[in-house]
């Protein structure tokens, strides 16, 4: 499976982008401010532009795991609803650790994750929780058929 996110509104205060699942629209994304930053980068030239949950993971092409179940999120009684607290987890993030899709509504929301939602308020999204949930289902058929889920951010 291939997830796209094409980051289109990058703001000071927050990165809106558009989420393909392979090559058809799903939803909007919302991420902390893209500072320009690259899987390809030095480690070094990335932790120097990086402010702590507050930037956008570097553009690149991560695999996505549903086998660690979040100490955070887990012990929400939606994410223990929807998915027993196993988020979405992109691995190998270059200066990023613990990079999870989940629901929020507002850039204060992620410390570096991506969210997921519509775009219908200025820098916001809504409908977390329904979106969050089908794509859930999507990305667990997918994991339970041993394919193997990518995702790539431009």
């Amino acid at each position: 499976m291939k997830i796209v996110v094409d980051r289109k509104w990058k703001k000071s205060e927050y990165t809106i982008g558009r989420l393909y699942i392979d090559g058809e629209f799903f939803c909007n994304t919302l991420e902390d401010p893209d500072r320009g930053l690259d899987e390809k980068m030095d480690i070094r030239e990335i932790r120097a532009k990086k402010i702590p949950n507050q930037t956008a993971i570097p553009t690149g092409t991560y695999n996505i795991t549903l086998d660690v179940k979040s100490p955070k999120f887990s012990t929400y009684n939606f994410y223990d609803e929807v998915c027993d607290g196993y988020l979405p987890r992109l691995l190998n993030v270059p200066g990023f650790d613990g990079i999870l899709i989940h629901v929020g509504s507002n850039a204060s929301h992620s410390s570096g994750c991506i969210l997921v939602g519509n775009n219908t308020v200025k820098g916001g999204l809504t409908n977390s929780k329904d979106v969050f949930r089908k794509l859930y289902s999507i990305l667990k058929t997918a994991w339970n058929n041993n394919e193997e889920i990518e995702i790539e951010i431009y």
